[in-house]
């Protein structure tokens, strides 16, 4: 079963790649009805990867179902256990030419006890950033993106209501200019979420301003605001919604919001005794400025290393 699931594994990415290929090379329509088509195509592939991610990992696992507790950790962004996140987005019909946009972000989580009552909470993003045309002039580029480092405090015993609050610091990492701010900027975040029966709800908030960089760049003053809802079923499932909202407080009010709704489903499974957190959410933009995708896809895969 492993060689069949690595010769599917194989195809299936040489395929993809293909695709892509012959995509950026503008042999498929740019129009709604192509990007409808891509949107399908992408669905189909996710919810293939994650049904056979499903199938294979539980067949291989061999140890008992956990307790619910994992499905709440895997959904608290300061949860007590080290987790390796890569969230994958895809953005169609981005740009002057309505083109796809592609990033990936590995957000690796790692707590550390300062004493028997707190926790400190690390949490840094990874972004890896495709980009087509964004103006004209402005070529698309494939790169790493600003590296962004946030340090939450939190009680070590949990009420409920679970909440971590500190600062968060963006460096100027990217590899490719029109990726990056040139910026070094630092503001506050905070999380607040409650677990109650089957629900787990809660939100992110940031905000960061630019300290320092050179002055020909535009400031930074951004705020990113996640709230996230989870319902979870039995077996492991769970309905999900965390759209992430973000305002740039630097131009214009028209120009300002990205405002998605949305959402999808998920489920923990095991890849022998490693449980990991899937999970695929669709979005629609209600707001946004201008060349920003109207649609937008999300899937994710949680690597969780839980305490012994």
């Amino acid at each position: 079963m492993a060689q069949f699931e690595k010769a599917f594994s194989d195809r299936a990415a040489s395929a993809l790649s293909a695709w892509v290929r012959r995509d950026s090379h503008g042999m498929f329509a740019t129009d709604t009805k192509a990007s409808v088509r891509r949107i399908g195509l992408w669905a189909i592939c996710a919810i293939t990867l994650m049904g056979l991610t499903i199938l294979f990992a539980d067949v291989q696992s061999t140890r008992a179902q956990e307790s619910s507790d994992i499905a709440r950790q895997a959904q608290n962004p300061i949860a007590n256990l080290i987790s390796v996140p890569f969230e994958n987005d895809f953005n169609p019909q981005t740009g002057i030419n309505k083109k796809d946009s592609y990033v990936l972000q590995m957000k690796p989580v790692v707590p550390f006890h300062l004493s028997k009552d707190w926790i400190l909470i690390t949490r840094t993003i990874i972004p890896v950033i495709q980009v087509p045309d964004l103006a004209p002039g402005v070529s698309g580029t494939t790169g790493l993106g600003d590296v962004q480092e946030s340090l939450f405090l939190s009680p070590a015993k949990a009420g409920p209501v679970i909440w971590g609050a500190g600062p968060a610091v963006s460096f100027p990492t990217a590899t490719e200019t029109i990726l990056e701010t040139k910026k070094v900027s630092v503001g506050p975040t905070v999380v607040v979420l409650r677990s109650q029966g089957h629900w787990l709800f809660g939100t992110l908030a940031q905000n960061l301003w630019s300290v320092a960089g050179p002055s020909a760049r535009p400031e930074v003053n951004r705020m990113l605001l996640q709230p996230f809802v989870n319902y979870n079923l039995p077996h492991k499932w769970y309905l999900v919604s965390s759209p992430i909202i973000t305002a740039n407080w630097e131009v214009k009010s028209d120009e300002r919001w990205l405002v998605p709704a949305g959402g999808g489903v998920g489920k923990i499974v095991h890849f022998g005794k490693l449980p990991v957190n899937i999970y695929q959410q669709f979005f629609r933009n209600v707001q946004l400025p201008g060349g920003t995708s109207h649609w937008s896809a999300r899937f994710q895969m949680q690597f969780l290393l839980p305490k012994k």
